[in-house]
């Protein structure tokens, strides 16, 4: 009885509204520092827009990464950042917590809805705004990505901007992925690494392109929140 109350829809809604508060919290009480400004900026001038990928774990800190952007540049205004999700209960549940900052939706995944959801993202990419994916998501492996993310780059000869977040002050949580959850009167770090382009006929080596990207954004994150890294480039936000 507990599990089918905890899995109905008000339920679910009111869940997902506590916690967008929570973490809007955090957003707001965390000193952030963007890494890799001059990986993301002569897109954002021109608009362009970009595939932006992070791993599934650092997905609860990633919204804050869009707020940066359209602060910092006005001429990405016409960004719409859409996020792929999967249809499953949970994907649902994580996009309606994400949904909040001002980001939109697009359900599927690899296995469900693939086709629809590929079509949905190249229109995005098309009429010139993001997508944002978690190529490891929805259920792993955690960090390694799958094709579909290659795939998409390929099609639509976007670049992926690999990027990851981090904060001093966190919890992981014990979830496949160790998902990092952020806590709050802390700092943070958002990193933005270099722009990675695959080739459409290769997936498979497209997304050990993407995995390798990916693996040293967080590396470098996490180096940075130690202060091992602390003389990489960055500008406070």
């Amino acid at each position: 009885m507990f599990r089918s109350l905890i899995r109905h829809p008000t339920t679910q809604s009111f869940l997902a509204g506590l916690i967008g508060r929570y973490l809007g919290f955090c957003y707001r009480t965390t000193r952030w520092t963007l890494v890799g400004e001059a990986n993301i900026l002569p897109h954002a001038r021109r608009g362009e827009p970009l595939i932006v990928a992070f791993w599934h774990e650092r997905l609860p800190m990633m919204p804050m990464l869009w707020t940066v952007v359209h602060a910092q540049y006005p001429e990405t205004a016409h960004w719409v950042p859409h996020v792929l999700v999967s249809q499953h209960r949970d994907g649902r549940f994580i996009g309606d917590i994400v949904s909040r900052f001002r980001l939109v939706m697009i359900h599927g995944s690899t296995s469900r809805g693939g086709a629809a959801a590929m079509r949905a993202m190249l229109k995005v990419l098309r009429e010139g705004s993001p997508v944002a994916i978690t190529p490891d998501g929805p259920r792993g492996p955690r960090r390694v990505s799958n094709e579909g993310a290659a795939q998409i780059a390929g099609l639509s000869r976007i670049a992926v901007l690999p990027t990851a977040a981090s904060t001093r002050r966190h919890k992981l949580l014990p979830s496949w992925d160790r998902m990092m959850l952020p806590l709050p009167f802390t700092r943070g770090v958002l990193v933005c690494g270099e722009p990675v382009r695959v080739d459409a006929k290769d997936s498979h080596a497209g997304a050990e392109i993407i995995t390798t990207a990916l693996n040293e954004a967080c590396r470098l994150a996490d180096s940075w929140i130690a202060g091992t890294d602390a003389g990489v480039t960055s500008r406070r936000v």
